[in-house]
């Protein structure tokens, strides 16, 4: 208990630090820091619209961090969730402007081709760590890279629109792949939301309380104690990368559909790497997931109105995301030592 209250203590303080030095730096340019508060408030909240805005960039930033939960676990920096994004929202993307149905089975499937290519590149990260001696670093990147010149490859190849080639979009998605919304204020689908809200809650019960969760722990822990105790590391480090790229497919499947209706270059838009900030900033806990991504969402649709009504410019919102992100790294760290300090006492 002590321990929780410690790290809760250090992570309000770094918030309340990055905050205050936010306002001292738009204090620095005339501006009054209340007003700004107010403005960025309005651009995420003020109406139905402005919500849903936040909520569709939460949907796909909360799977694919959730997802990275999982990798972390096991001790494995998954880099690669970028390109596992790009092949859902590919793998989606096919059946959106190919596989002809009601939506009623066409979205569904948009959903699980994006999920089993996700799942697949994943894989295939995982595969060049263990067959081939590959750290998932550096076989993230290179996928990532890969990954991005398919997508590319497709929409100004096979997939380019009917008047010529171009590296800008596909065709629209069939009018059968257009998610429903719940109503005209509130546009965000609930079957991504439920699908989202059901991977945070399965990945933690799955952490906490399966065989699973404690192989990963124990391979995150030390991989080769673990494999002495009769653990089966390969298959659980397989296992981690193939749910986090599944995540990361749906993740991307959500983007293609719900933000373009058709595939353009890097349909990710950098989510992937702001799950990765989302993890860190979590400290690999997974209920903690949806709300930090939610903060980090409405931060980046209020940056819109700031810079178009304050004439702040909206890397504003960047300088507040880095500030989060250094403050709360340190303030962990200062909360590890303590921790362990009163342990070894």
């Amino acid at each position: 208990m002590r321990e929780r209250l410690i790290r809760l203590g250090f992570t309000s303080g770094a918030l309340i630090l990055a905050l205050g030095v936010t306002a001292l730096l738009i204090s620095m340019f005339d501006h009054s820091p209340i007003d700004v508060l107010e403005t960025a408030w309005d651009g995420a909240f003020k109406d139905g619209r402005r919500f849903s805005a936040v909520v569709n960039f939460w949907i796909p930033l909360t799977l694919a961090s959730i997802g990275l939960v999982v990798t972390f676990t096991a001790g494995l920096w998954n880099i690669g969730i970028e390109g596992q994004m790009i092949i859902g929202a590919v793998c989606a993307s096919w059946a959106g402007l190919y596989f002809e149905a009601p939506s009623v089975i066409l979205i569904p499937t948009c959903i699980l081709l994006g999920a089993i290519g996700g799942m697949l590149w994943g894989m295939l990260a995982g595969l060049l760590k263990l067959r081939f001696g590959v750290h998932e670093i550096f076989g993230g990147v290179a996928l990532n890279f890969i990954a991005a010149n398919i997508a590319i490859y497709f929409i100004s190849g096979p997939w380019q629109p009917p008047e010529g080639g171009s590296a800008q979009s596909t065709p629209p998605f069939q009018a059968a792949a257009t998610l429903p919304r719940i109503s005209d204020d509130l546009q965000f689908n609930l079957l991504f939301l439920l699908i989202t809200i059901g991977a945070i809650i399965a990945i933690g019960l799955l952490l906490m309380f399966t065989r699973w969760g404690l192989t990963l722990r124990a391979v995150g822990k030390n991989a080769q104690s673990a494999l002495l105790l009769g653990v089966r590391t390969e298959r659980v480090t397989l296992s981690a990368f193939m749910v986090c790229g599944a995540l990361g497919g749906i993740a991307g499947a959500h983007r293609v559909l719900q933000a373009y209706s058709s595939l353009r270059p890097s349909p990710a838009g950098g989510i992937g790497f702001l799950a990765l900030l989302v993890v860190l900033l979590i400290s690999f806990r997974a209920w903690w997931v949806p709300f930090i991504a939610f903060a980090l969402a409405a931060i980046i649709a209020g940056s819109t109105r700031v810079k178009t009504l304050l004439q702040l410019d909206q890397s504003l919102a960047g300088v507040l995301q880095g500030l989060i992100v250094l403050t709360i790294l340190i303030f962990n760290g200062l909360a590890d030592r303590l921790t362990r300090k009163d342990h070894h006492e």
